[in-house]
């Protein structure tokens, strides 16, 4: 708890405010900035490195975006203006990126031609080699690899022809350092693990094996097997259990159940359904402005709430509709009501510069999420186009009119599923962002300003900002003060652009 926050909110109690109304008082600190952790809860059950998600938006999150999120430490959440089964694939794109260990390796049978394999690997758009080769009853009888490929008689055509076999196997609770030694020991590049029936469960790959032991990176988020955390997006209703299933189905570890209303029926349904059902997964319900709102969702089962309507650049909501809560004020409700629930907040919009997130933690956020800041980075799926000289990307609000023309997913986040082209009201704009190279420069410009700020207000980490956190009200004065003024910028920073 943090009773000089809830001091200073209460002077405010029917006036929201946002990340510009306010800065952080400088506090004593014994450390340096390179001392502190950032390492945050993304929801009540799972912890990430850094508190930075990947917006689930057309023009954000798609595979590429969410793998370079979670090498950095963070995670990406897969957009649902895909159809079911190419949302899952990108899941199962971001899970597979290490291989550590793959639970469903690709098998051929003795009697397959060597043909078939060659034809199933171009049209799979498989680049690796080294197969596990199975009997007519699907138990392991040989490896095929590269070389036995490529030396393989003139007259071979079977895979039984050419396939090693006795191939060295390990058992299904193989751990990926005992893998390591077994296949350095044996000098084999590939260990198929196989259960108590000569089934084959699993597969690890020396190269990938050895790329985790040797070179470990303590900033990748990942699962228990050593694969990268991947998030992707539902609609609430019944209109998306197929998805679900699929995504279960790909290894997806959080689902966000998502709406521009997430105090509603439909999502708190679905979000109660996902608990229930699927027990593995994270669950993250959203959007919501309120304490109330927060309470209801950790009530269905939510290990962390969304909270953000209309704060977002490319969002109308507040204009359109007349609603919603400056973000700062929804973010300190949200955090209030939760307190003592472990369950999780993020902040979702708002955030233009790198001083905007330790705002948003002070307030009480767990995390942020960031849309039009990582749109410009080249793994972003957005169009890259040049305009007057300068490169730019295309940037649009899930709530506008071409993603609601586009995307059954935004529809249904909209509430306008059963809309004409012609009646369709969007709640979002379409734009350009500049471009900005690649999401792991976005990353250390971000990372290293919240590392500044918690030096600054003596906090070795995000629970601390939170526990000890301090705000001034910033003046109009104040607010033109905080930016470059009187002067004409030449030459543009990193983390700083006009």
């Amino acid at each position: 708890m943090n009773k000089y926050m809830d001091s200073f909110m209460k002077a405010f109690p029917y006036e929201g405010l946002t990340y510009d109304d306010v800065t952080l008082v400088t506090q004593y600190a014994d450390f340096l900035p390179d001392d502190t952790s950032l390492e945050t809860n993304l929801t009540s059950r799972t912890k990430m490195k850094i508190p930075f998600i990947s917006a689930a938006m057309d023009t954000v999150t798609e595979a590429p975006m969410a793998i370079a999120m979670a090498l950095a430490g963070g995670i990406g959440v897969i957009h649902k203006n895909l159809e079911e089964d190419e949302q899952a694939r990108e899941v199962a794109k971001v899970k597979n990126y290490l291989n550590g260990l793959i639970p469903a390796p690709v098998c051929f049978h003795e009697n397959d031609d060597i043909s078939f394999l060659r034809s199933e690997k171009k049209r799979m758009g498989l680049k690796f080699n080294g197969f596990p080769v199975l009997d007519r009853n699907d138990k392991l009888v040989g490896m095929i690899t590269s070389s036995d490929m490529r030396f393989a008689p003139m007259e071979a055509k079977k895979l039984k022809d050419v396939m090693q076999p006795a191939p060295i196997t390990a058992s299904p609770s193989t751990s990926l350092k005992k893998a390591y030694d077994l296949m350095r020991a044996a000098k084999v590049g590939k260990l198929p693990l196989v259960d108590k029936s000569g089934r084959v469960v699993g597969l690890y790959s020396f190269t990938d094996v050895q790329r985790l032991v040797e070179n470990q990176n303590p900033t990748y988020n990942c699962d228990d097997k050593h694969r990268l955390r991947v998030s992707a997006s539902v609609s609430g209703g019944k209109g998306d259990l197929s998805r679900l299933e699929k995504l279960a189905e790909a290894g997806v570890d959080v689902v966000v159940v998502d709406s521009a209303h997430g105090h509603s029926k439909g999502i708190m349904e679905m979000t109660k359904y996902i608990v229930k059902h699927f027990p593995k997964i994270d669950v993250i319900a959203g959007n919501i402005a309120t304490g109330e709102a927060a309470l209801a969702l950790a009530k269905c089962g939510a290990h962390a709430v969304k909270v953000g309507i209309g704060p977002g650049s490319i969002c109308t909501t507040r204009v359109v509709c007349g609603v919603g809560i400056p973000q700062l004020t929804a973010v300190y409700n949200a955090a209030k009501a939760l307190r003592g629930t472990g369950v999780a907040v993020i902040a979702d919009g708002g955030i233009k510069l790198s001083g905007d997130v330790p705002k948003a933690l002070a307030a009480g956020a767990d995390s942020v999420m960031l849309g039009s800041v990582l749109a410009g980075t080249e793994e972003s799926p957005g169009e890259k186009i040049y305009s007057n000289g300068r490169q730019y990307v295309v940037y649009r609000g899930m709530g506008s009119m071409a993603a609601l023309k586009n995307g059954k997913g935004s529809r249904a986040r909209y509430f306008q599923d059963n809309e004409s082209d012609d009646d369709l009201v969007p709640q979002g704009i379409e734009g350009m962002v500049p471009y900005s190279g690649h999401v792991k420069s976005i990353m250390t410009q971000f990372c290293g300003g919240l590392r500044a700020s918690l030096g600054y207000c003596g906090a070795k980490s995000v629970k601390e900002l939170q526990q000890r956190g301090k705000f001034y009200r910033v003046t109009a004065a104040g607010q033109r003060e905080a930016r470059p003024h009187d002067i004409t910028i030449t030459k543009e920073a990193p983390n700083y652009r006009t």
